[in-house]
């Protein structure tokens, strides 16, 4: 690869794009002459039956076949075989103008690890986008990625993007689907690269057979990333809001019940509920921490100090010693509830009152158990993992060959 290397490689995944391959390919490499930039074309086929390959190999392209099916596969095998220090990738239906990339190469050039490009405030051409990506899809998951990592994208998923090859491969991005546009932003994002976007134009793509791309399943899939890559929307706030909702409401409702107007009080079963709400934000809250530590542990998403100083304090002898306290209160409230049905001589109760207590009671020991099972299963994802290399257990064999061709 050293032999090769160059400024700028630019990227674009094919499946079946013989129609447009050839105009994409003429006007990136057009671009490269125009600006004297020291560059390839590559086309990351990913199992194309209509000839685009050829084509791309006529038009001056370097070929490279990506097995793996999916958007994010062959870009990734893209990028793998690239050349360039930097790399700008866009589709090849001809819907981004590759002659046109001088605003990317200057961002590029003055240290941005990746350069977003945003086709809201470039422009739209008509028929471009459907109005259900243009004005509902893009723009809604846009601000989720926003709210959801602190990022400032306008546009998080514009196909057209550059970045800093070595700073993109460090972030280890594993999604094979039309989600890799979202993981490369957030990664970056979490990561603390630095991020800029131009503005760029989207125009109607060259293509006579339907779009690849599916607007609700992938929709689907980005919304699905964004929130797997974000424990605390998906469980911590949601749990934490439970929590407090079914604290209030059991403190409100334990003296007696709560008279709302003329015709609505509320008794027994709304305490019933606020005990689930409890439970529920437990296990949501719990879910939280066992996931971003999951999470962090193994790659998805970079380790935070303000979390690990978080996860440190809250130690399996401490989470079993609070979940022992909330359950010998739990058993307490029974056995006193259980005394003063032996007052009556095991007989009629009071039916409010009793309930009341064995509600509180139940609760406060489900909860327990569940944090108990909480701090074993988050210790055991914490615990140390000895990860063999290949060249541990590399047969001898190959091992001597290796040595042999060491030059003395």
């Amino acid at each position: 690869m050293a032999n090769n290397e160059c400024e700028l490689s630019i990227i674009m995944p094919c499946l079946n794009e013989a129609e447009t391959i050839v105009t994409c390919i003429e006007k990136a490499r057009g671009f490269l002459e125009r600006a004297g930039i020291d560059g390839e074309v590559i086309i990351a086929d990913n199992g194309s039956t209509d000839g685009s390959q050829d084509l791309a190999l006529d038009a001056g392209a370097r070929v490279v076949d990506v097995a793996e099916k999916g958007y994010g596969a062959a870009l990734s095998g893209g990028i793998a075989a690239a050349y360039g220090k930097f790399i700008i990738m866009g589709d090849a239906d001809d819907s981004y103008d590759f002659s046109r990339l001088d605003a990317f190469v200057e961002r590029l050039r003055d240290g941005d690890d990746l350069v977003m490009g945003n086709r809201f405030e470039g422009g739209i051409a008509p028929g471009a986008m459907p109005p259900l990506h243009r004005y509902f899809g893009n723009p809604v998951l846009s601000f989720v990625g926003r709210l959801f990592f602190g990022s400032k994208i306008g546009d998080f998923h514009c196909g057209l993007r550059g970045f800093n090859r070595a700073s993109i491969q460090n972030l280890g991005l594993r999604t094979t689907g039309m989600e890799f546009a979202s993981e490369m932003v957030v990664k970056a994002t979490l990561t603390g690269l630095r991020i800029s976007e131009v503005a760029t134009t989207l125009s109607k793509d060259g293509r006579s057979r339907a779009p690849h791309l599916r607007s609700f399943r992938d929709g689907w899939r980005h919304l699905r990333f964004l929130l797997l890559f974000s424990p605390r929307w998906l469980f911590l706030y949601p749990g934490i809001t439970l929590l407090l909702i079914g604290i209030f409401a059991t403190g409100a409702l334990l003296p007696g019940p709560v008279q709302l107007t003329a015709r609505i009080e509320l008794d027994i079963h709304t305490l019933l509920i606020a005990s689930m709400f409890v439970l529920v934000g437990v296990q949501a809250i719990s879910f939280a921490l066992i996931g971003r530590r999951f999470a962090s542990r193994y790659g998805f998403i970079p380790p935070s100090q303000s979390f690990d100083r978080i996860l440190e304090a809250l130690s399996l002898e401490r989470i079993l010693l609070f979940s022992a306290i909330i359950i010998f209160a739990g058993i307490a409230g029974i056995g006193w509830s259980i005394n003063r049905w032996a007052d009556t001589g095991f007989g009629r109760l009071a039916y409010g009152d009793m309930m009341r207590w064995m509600i509180i009671s139940i609760t406060a020991i489900v909860a327990g158990m569940q944090t108990i099972m909480t701090g074993f299963l988050s210790s055991m994802i914490n615990i140390p993992l000895y990860e063999r290399r290949v060249t541990d257990i590399a047969h001898p064999a190959h091992q001597r060959r290796a040595a042999d061709q060491v030059p003395e």
